[in-house]
This record gives C-alpha cells, sequence and structure tokens, in this order.
C-alpha cells in the first residue's frame, strides 16, 4: 500500500477553486493493487480537481500503454491507450455509489485516494478481445461492423436463400392475378 500512498489527495483544507494533480503509474501501481488483469504498464494521469462547497469534480486524463497477452498468439504486445473521464463526488452524510459518474462521500472526508478511479478507468478501456495489432486487420476484414444507436452489431454475411419453386395449384395463380389489381 505504500506506492499507492501518493494518490491520496488531502481534500479537507482545499479552497472552493480548481487544483490539479499530475501522478505516474508504473508496475507497482499494479501489483499494489492485488489484482490480475494488469501485470504491468506505464501511465501518466492529469487530474483536475474542482472543489465547491457541495461537490468534488474530477476529471481524469490518462495516457500511457499496458502490456497484455494476445487472445489468439500468447505474444505480449503494448496496447496505447488515452482515456479522458469525469467524476462527481458529493458530499453527503454516508458514503454511497449512485452512478458510474456520481458518488457521495462523507462531509468530513479529509482525504481522497483515486489509484483505484484511475484503475478502474484503465481496466474498462482495455479491449474485450486483446488481439496483437497484427491480427486486427485480419478480424476487421472478416466482420462487418455498423454503430446503431451507439451500439456497435456485427453483421455477417447474408447467405442467399433460394427462391421457393412456383406453386402448380391453379387456385394460387387466380388469387395473384387479384393482387395484382
Amino acid at each position: 500500500m505504500k506506492a499507492l500512498t501518493q494518490y491520496d489527495i488531502d481534500i479537507y483544507g482545499l479552497k472552493e477553486k480548481q487544483y490539479v494533480f499530475d501522478f505516474e503509474s508504473k508496475n507497482e501501481f499494479f501489483e499494489e493493487l492485488e489484482q490480475e488483469l494488469i501485470e504491468s504498464g506505464h501511465f501518466k494521469t492529469h487530474l483536475k480537481l474542482d472543489k465547491s462547497a457541495t461537490m468534488l469534480m474530477l476529471t481524469f486524463h490518462i495516457v500511457g500503454k499496458v502490456e497484455l497477452v494476445c487472445d489468439r498468439s500468447l505474444e505480449v504486445f503494448e496496447e496505447p491507450l488515452d482515456i479522458q473521464e469525469r467524476l462527481i463526488l458529493k458530499f453527503g452524510d454516508h458514503n454511497e455509489q449512485l452512478s458510474d459518474e456520481i458518488e457521495l462521500i462523507r462531509q468530513d472526508t479529509v482525504r481522497i485516494n483515486v489509484a483505484s478511479y484511475i484503475f478502474e478507468y484503465i481496466a474498462l478501456a482495455l479491449p474485450m478481445k486483446k488481439l496483437h495489432p497484427r491480427f486486427r486487420t485480419d478480424e476487421e476484414e472478416l466482420e462487418d461492423e455498423e454503430e446503431v444507436d451507439g451500439i456497435l452489431v456485427y453483421q455477417t454475411p447474408e447467405e442467399e436463400t433460394p427462391e421457393e419453386p412456383e406453386e402448380k395449384d391453379p387456385r394460387w395463380a387466380a388469387l395473384k392475378k387479384l393482387k395484382g389489381n
């Protein structure tokens, strides 16, 4: 936990204005968090903290790279990431996460630690399918993706369905003539 103390921000004595903090995260950061998703990486985080009487608004800009293992070839590769996120910490009488972007913190909170937020944003920015960059062009050619209402929809090539043979029953032919009128 020693490496994570550098992510502590004493908010008790801060005046109501904007503050800027810069953090650098290396392999020790990921080791200290006791997680297995990311083993190594290097990030720089630029954090703007706007303090008001009722809340803290944190704006994160995280730039760096993380080492991942390719799902297809098991080769290690570096994945570059450039992340911008916003978090609002509202003062209240208890701690509670209201949504992905809004949390309640106790009014008497003296210090916040932003390490878990930084890791969460990095983890959420990782691709679901961890493919080495040399495989990505092959994968994109196989799938045709389209964005519909902010959701990626993957379309596969449609198979041609054989046309049904014409019915030989004369009653159907008579009905088709009526349909045309």
